[in-house]
């Protein structure tokens, strides 16, 4: 019997969930929700692996292998003008998401210390 899939940890479900090329396009990739997560973290705040899987409670090898995939995933979307969907994938929201602005970036919102940054602190007083 095989191990189950470990559920991969997110702090926000994207805003957007499809991006299309102008014009026709034929194909679509499929972009799961941690493979976006993981570029969120890694690519836009910088996040290193290790850091990335304390984040996502899941291991370092996981997170390299999933931020290949989607970096694939989403250059073949670019360069062959496919459109780019996502969806799916076998994760849980955080438990605190609706306390973290989930773009600080701040060091103090891993391991779901969220809300606790000062950034998240006055992102949290806008809403």
């Amino acid at each position: 019997m095989a191990r189950p899939k470990k559920r991969r940890r997110i702090c926000n479900y994207p805003k957007i969930m499809e991006f299309r090329p102008f014009g026709d396009y034929a194909d679509v990739v499929d972009l799961t929700f941690d493979e976006y997560e993981v570029m969120r973290l890694m690519d836009t705040l910088g996040y290193s692996q290790e850091e990335c899987s304390k984040q996502m409670d899941v291991a370092r090898s996981t997170v390299a292998a999933i931020h290949a995939s989607a970096r694939a995933k989403t250059a073949d979307a670019i360069i062959n003008g496919k459109a780019l969907a996502i969806h799916g994938g076998d994760v849980e929201l955080c438990r605190s998401s609706s306390l973290c602005c989930g773009r600080c970036g701040q060091k103090a919102c891993i391991n779901c210390e969220h809300g606790t940054s000062p950034q998240c602190q006055r992102n949290a007083a806008k809403f």
